[in-house]
């Protein structure tokens, strides 16, 4: 049966397959489509040498919040689900090697960046990043991984405020070449 409700009221809660913003969100959020790409690494993939930090970033322009937006224009609400990246986890692929924090979670930072590029004469460990112990020479590359957290909200008709979903973890490996350099001092 119809029923009527006055505009920004809410349907009663015992009216069954009521379209409402939260079902709008949850339609948007099966759209959103979260972006793909792997970390940055400095020294590069195939650059990295044994007990050398390398830095760990995102890139900006692939790891940005990203949107989705579901409406029934003749009942005139909408729901727009956006996910955001709030931080990273480094898996190395072995058990030699040291993160940077130490529990391999970097958050999200001021700059609203995760992780940092290496600064020209940056000295010490990184404020995102690996120190790999051991050479892969013998067991070939590590499958190093870079696990993004997004957190997700949704906002809508008569809902300002965002309301959290549940959020996401995606994660490309990256193949990653440690090498050994060996040195003579007399």
């Amino acid at each position: 049966m119809p029923f009527w409700v006055d505009t920004g009221d809410d349907p009663p809660a015992e009216i069954e397959n009521t379209i409402t913003p939260e079902i709008l969100a949850q339609l948007a959020y099966d759209e959103i489509q979260i972006p793909e790409g792997t970390a940055t690494l400095q020294p590069a993939d195939d650059k990295q040498v044994v007990n050398l930090p390398t830095w760990v970033s995102l890139d900006e322009a692939t790891f940005h919040p990203v949107s989705a937006t579901a409406s029934v224009d003749v009942l005139g609400i909408s729901a727009t689900t956006t996910a955001r990246p709030t931080g990273v986890h480094i898996d190395p692929g072995t058990d030699d090697a040291i993160t940077y924090p130490e529990s391999g979670e970097c958050p999200l930072g001021d700059d609203g960046g995760i992780g940092q590029k290496r600064p020209a004469g940056a000295e010490g460990p990184p404020p995102c990043g690996v120190e790999y112990l051991r050479s892969s020479e013998a067991t070939g590359p590590y499958p190093f991984r870079a696990t993004v957290t997004w957190g997700v909200s949704w906002t809508g008709t008569n809902h300002p405020d965002p309301t959290e979903l549940p959020s996401g973890t995606f994660g490309t490996p990256q193949d990653v070449t440690v090498n050994e350099i060996q040195s003579v001092v007399r």
